[in-house]
């Protein structure tokens, strides 16, 4: 049995039966730059707190899996140096070995439901990367969510990735993709991208009833909830595009491959947007937060409701 080291805050929430989300880090060490990336992750944690939730961010640390930090971890794993990004396939070699690495959605979705954490809060989920016909290149995020039973929100998938080919994937794999309040699957830096979200709901009850749903009828895996980012974030798809175009192809001549194309994009991007991309992706990440929040809130009422019967 792996050993979790719980935060008093989160240990406190476990034992009195507190609504948890469980955050992420690879968005700390490998998604933002110091101090934006530990000013955000506390801005994350605060809307958590507001909406009558306790957060948990996920790390590993000198080979032990934290399930929520303290501001002196956050601090530290904010500084850090050549902290490893971890997924399903190295998380257990990081912990093995006494490493420290950071979990992308995956690894933290593994993690949550080591903790019995059904709801998580990330900016966009990994996908199907663009030329992946050829390079087969396809985040593991995928078929996590295809068989680890927690319910993800996200403003979609990265814009940077082939999102036609990631739904395409998703709808093999039985992942059910939820738009919130909007028909269009949104596009992380923009409100809606191209195509339709296979499915709509408007309440996070809603969200919460299906995702208890799911598990009752005995399907593994769990749901995508794709919530738009604030219209007055966004970036529009038409400035993007170009943008994500250039970055692509810069990407490509330097022979970047697999973990490093996300980060050396995503800083591309930074650049020719003047910092508007790191504006936009605070605001999505907080948006999602404080829905997985409120989704969390419904969970834990429903079981309170139910066991109450």
């Amino acid at each position: 049995m792996i050993q979790i080291t719980y935060s008093p805050e989160v240990a406190a929430a476990r034992a009195d039966g507190t609504p948890i989300v469980a955050l992420e880090s690879t968005i700390i060490t490998h998604g933002m730059p110091y101090p934006q990336n530990v000013e955000t992750a506390r801005l994350v944690e605060s809307d958590i707190r507001a909406a009558g939730a306790v957060p948990a961010t996920i790390a590993v640390m000198e080979g032990a899996l934290h399930v929520g930090l303290d501001d002196a971890a956050l601090e530290a794993l904010a500084q850090a140096q050549g902290v490893a990004k971890l997924s399903r396939a190295d998380m257990a070699v990081c912990i093995a070995q006494g490493g420290t690495g950071s979990t992308t959605v995956a690894a933290t979705m593994i993690a949550a439901r080591l903790a019995g954490i059904a709801v998580f809060a990330t900016g966009g989920i990994g996908g199907v990367h663009r030329g992946a016909e050829s390079s087969f290149d396809i985040s593991a995020d995928l078929h996590e969510l295809a068989q680890t039973p927690v319910t993800v929100v996200a403003a979609g998938a990265k814009a940077i990735l082939d999102i036609d080919k990631t739904l395409e994937v998703l709808e093999t794999l039985g992942v059910p993709v939820i738009a919130y309040r909007q028909n269009a699957f949104p596009a992380f830096w923009s409100a809606a991208s191209h195509l339709d979200a296979p499915l709509r709901l408007d309440t996070a009850e809603a969200i919460a009833k299906a995702h208890v749903t799911r598990a009752a009828l005995g399907l593994p895996g769990g749901q995508l909830v794709a919530n738009p980012i604030p219209a007055t974030n966004e970036i529009p798809a038409q400035d993007l595009t170009p943008v994500i175009a250039a970055a692509q192809a810069e990407a490509d001549a330097q022979g970047i491959v697999g973990k490093a194309v996300t980060p050396f994009l995503l800083q591309r991007i930074f650049e020719a947007t003047d910092g508007r991309s790191l504006t936009a992706n605070i605001a999505l990440v907080r948006n999602n937060a404080r829905l997985a929040a409120e989704i969390a809130c419904a969970l834990t009422s429903q079981h309170d409701g139910s066991h109450n019967k």
